[in-house]
């Protein structure tokens, strides 16, 4: 196959496993309907893609390749982190909810393998929040004493399990997802420096016992 064929029969693929997967689950489908589907022998399937699982990471992939790319730019260009981050995590659920069993999928895989291991995709998904959450501490909005890795690990473990859920009861509303996400990102805003912070005046009753004390 000439590259420009192979690329072809892959795209056949995914548009056939994304049209399949809207329509009934992930274990419901076999690579024989996909083969069917897209105009191509089970053999070929096989051929560019080790599995099933193989085809929803490409086709993961895929969406990351037509949405990442504008949101870097901004990052580039030193737009507002806290924007940003709101566009990116929301972007990601209207994207679940328009791919449901593709996102169920992803993000089942993601929670169920072992700590310490993570798809390509995650790992993708993972730098790309920690970009801006650097460029959120570089413009003073997100806090500086913690590591944001760590924060946006944090961030999108918390992102998918609301997503999961809203996807499991059949009701994603962006609404909500926008609250969750506050709350979240409110706990990793910059905090006031230590030095800044103006001393609590001690309770009158606590003064009231060391006198007594001292008597």
């Amino acid at each position: 196959m000439s590259t420009t064929r192979t690329e072809r029969s892959r795209n056949l693929i995914l548009d056939a496993t994304e049209a399949i997967l809207r329509e009934r689950d992930f274990t419901a489908t076999s690579v024989e309907e996909i083969a069917t589907q897209a105009g191509l022998t089970r053999k070929t399937v096989y051929n560019l893609f080790s599995s099933k699982e193989d085809i929803i990471a490409q086709l993961r992939a895929r969406a990351e390749a037509r949405y990442y790319p504008p949101i870097r730019a901004r990052i580039a260009e030193n737009h507002a982190a806290l924007a940003i981050l709101e566009d990116t995590l929301t972007g990601h659920g209207r994207w679940c909810a328009a791919n449901q069993n593709v996102a169920m999928e992803s993000l089942a895989g993601s929670a169920n393998k072992p700590p310490g291991t993570a798809e390509s995709g995650d790992v993708v998904f993972i730098a790309l929040v920690r970009e801006i959450l650097v460029l959120g501490q570089q413009q003073g909005v997100i806090r500086k004493d913690e590591d944001a890795s760590i924060m946006a690990l944090f961030l999108l473990g918390a992102h998918a399990q609301t997503i999961r859920y809203m996807l499991a009861i059949g009701s994603f509303q962006e609404t909500k997802l926008k609250y969750v996400l506050r709350l979240l990102i409110e706990g990793m805003g910059a905090r006031t420096a230590p030095g800044e912070a103006k001393a609590r005046p001690r309770p009158k009753v606590a003064l009231k016992v060391k006198a007594k004390r001292r008597k």
